[in-house]
């Protein structure tokens, strides 16, 4: 299982894996926070020189693990689970050091929790987005999105779909099918141009009711027709779309409105900001 999660507003990627039953966060991503270093890769080495002792163990500390990179593509990136984190963090003078490692325990034990209660972690995606701006009905809908976008994943998995680029050629395959355009070209409409913006936060709630009926149509048929391997599903998720975009467009044959517009959200991450300064 992949996530972003924030500290102090900023990313860390990270992965669950559920073998170990441990979090693995960057390592890049950590040290990033903890010294704001141009060159990260650059700090790490000079770091090594320092501590020969995390040298020597470095090999150990670290693993490659894949994690989505900043141009969105799936690469394997250097990680380490909490206590190798908190080895490293000894080798960083940075006054993040203590509310980092108070971070890295709620992180674990919120994930604890979530597993015993899927309904805590629905909990929390809730929040963020009150806490962000948006209406309590968009926020029912991204959920619900949310939750057949991994019905469909899950899908693909037990199907023999490869993680990655086969998942994302068929997503679009779905997005071309619904709206007749592909999430990239989707992303530049919406003026959306940073990696870590994500096209779903940016969707109106049609767009959003739009997106879930083409993956919950994609799972359903590749369901009852037992489609396996990627050319099975992939028509699977053109048939899938193609339910979708048929509903779109005669709905915006009654209405006289198109659907995908240009709309995004980023001004509700500024509408917080000029909240938080005139609380202070």
């Amino acid at each position: 299982m992949s996530n972003i999660k924030l500290f102090e507003e900023k990313h860390v990627r990270s992965v669950y894996n559920e073998h170990d039953e441990k979090w693995y966060f960057s390592v890049q991503d950590v040290v990033q926070i903890l010294t704001n270093s141009n060159d990260v890769k650059q700090y790490i080495k000079k770091m090594l020189t320092r501590d020969e002792q995390l040298k020597n163990n470095w090999g150990t500390i670290c693993t490659l693990v894949e994690m989505k990179a900043a141009d969105g593509k799936t690469r394997k990136i250097q990680a380490a689970h909490t206590e190798h984190i908190l080895r490293l963090i000894q080798s960083i003078p940075s006054p993040k050091a203590e509310p980092f490692k108070q971070w890295l325990a709620l992180v674990g034990a919120e994930r604890i929790a979530e597993i015993e209660n899927p309904e805590l972690a629905q909990a929390r995606i809730r929040a963020t987005y009150k806490a962000k701006g948006y209406s309590d009905a968009w926020i029912e809908k991204r959920i619900r999105g949310i939750q057949a976008r991994d019905e469909l994943t899950n899908e693909w998995k037990n199907r023999g779909v490869k993680e990655g680029k086969e998942y994302s050629i068929l997503t679009a395959e779905i997005s071309k099918a619904t709206f007749g355009i592909i999430p990239s070209e989707y992303k530049s409409l919406k003026g959306l141009t940073k990696p870590s913006e994500n096209l779903r936060d940016h969707m109106t709630d049609l767009e959003l009711i739009f997106t879930m009926l083409g993956e919950a149509s994609t799972t359903e048929i590749a369901k009852n027709k037992n489609a396996q391997g990627f050319i099975e599903n992939q028509k699977a998720a053109k048939a899938g779309g193609n339910v979708a975009g048929n509903a779109r467009k005669e709905l915006e044959k009654k209405s006289g409105a198109k659907i995908v517009n240009k709309q995004n959200f980023k001004n509700l991450d500024m509408h917080k900001e000029l909240k938080d300064n005139n609380d202070l």
